[in-house]
């Protein structure tokens, strides 16, 4: 019985609720829908401005001519509105007083890429959109042939730079270089080659490290790269245009080179005709027993051994 109740309860109360709206719909279908009653509300956590309520409210002029209230396609007006490339989500709802309200939540970049000429927004999902002409939203700025599998990695690598003081404070860009991503520092001509995506707060962390303990009593200008993709090292680069740096190059120039030229060296000490020779003489070696007559005169059981020996010579010769 009670649940028989409860069936008819909610029956009963949507009933109302339908002869309520149908009622209030057939009251203010013939109103028009004027400015004061159109509410247009931007809900996003971090503000961004690439549409504004004075756009929506045209869109809403479009879809709707005639101003009125029953005229008004409330689902076709929502897919319009989500339709446009920085909208993240849209919500159209008329009031039961006639009032029109759209709730819209905008895209929020995660960063700017430049992919082979082409400059566009990524927001953290990983979903493209384009720059706006009148907007533009500060954020970190990537180059370079990244994949659209690995906008979400990178949207959360900038969203940690972002929320470290340290990383916010030496990273400014980041580049993808032949498959390996670099982070570009605001100090120095010098980047950090991070590798792949994975294990980013270790990586960050052995940088931090070697600023702390070795690079802040270093000039920034005297690297090149610091590269920390590699386990548990640190590796780096010296900058060539960086004078001090003229007798350490200068000093792995010549090691390099005399490394280089010993494996020459070892190339010229091996003449082939040489070789030839050498293996030639076990064949004279082998030959001698040909030449001893003594055998023809010894026993039986003499020539036997005497046979037995050029096979065992004629293997090494084939060896």
């Amino acid at each position: 019985m009670k649940n028989k109740y409860r069936i008819l309860k909610i029956a009963i109360t949507v009933i109302i609720l339908g002869f309520l709206l149908s009622f209030s719909l057939k009251k203010f279908s013939g109103q028009k829908i004027t400015d004061n009653e159109i509410s247009v509300k931007m809900s996003e956590k971090t503000p961004v401005y690439f549409i504004d309520e004075k756009d929506i409210r045209e869109i809403v002029k479009k879809e709707n001519p005639s101003g009125k209230v029953g005229d008004l396609d409330i689902p076709a007006l929502e897919k319009k509105i989500n339709d446009l490339p920085a909208v993240d989500s849209a919500n159209v709802y008329l009031n039961l007083n006639g009032k029109l309200n759209l709730d819209i939540k905008q895209r929020v970049p995660a960063f700017r890429l430049n992919k082979n000429g082409r400059d566009f927004y990524v927001d953290e999902k990983g979903i493209e959109f384009p720059i706006s002409k009148t907007y533009s939203h500060p954020c970190m700025l990537v180059t370079g042939d990244v994949h659209k599998d690995e906008y979400q990695k990178l949207a959360e690598l900038v969203e940690k730079i972002d929320k470290d003081d340290f990383s916010k404070k030496y990273f400014i860009g980041i580049s993808k270089d032949n498959e390996d991503y670099n982070l570009l520092t605001s100090e120095g001509n010098y980047k950090v080659e991070i590798g792949d995506l994975d294990n980013i707060e270790f990586k960050v962390k052995g940088f931090k490290t070697f600023v702390e303990k070795y690079l802040v009593y270093q000039d920034p200008e005297k690297y090149r790269m610091v590269s920390v993709k590699y386990q548990n090292q640190i590796v780096t680069t010296l900058n060539p245009y960086f004078k001090e740096n003229d007798s350490i190059l200068n000093v792995r120039n010549k090691e390099l080179a005399k490394a280089s030229a010993v494996p020459i060296k070892k190339t010229e000490n091996k003449p082939k005709p040489a070789e030839i020779k050498k293996t030639k003489k076990p064949t004279s070696s082998s030959s001698k027993p040909k030449t001893i007559t003594k055998p023809k005169e010894t026993k039986k059981t003499e020539k036997k051994s005497t046979a037995e020996k050029p096979k065992t010579k004629a293997k090494v010769k084939i060896e």
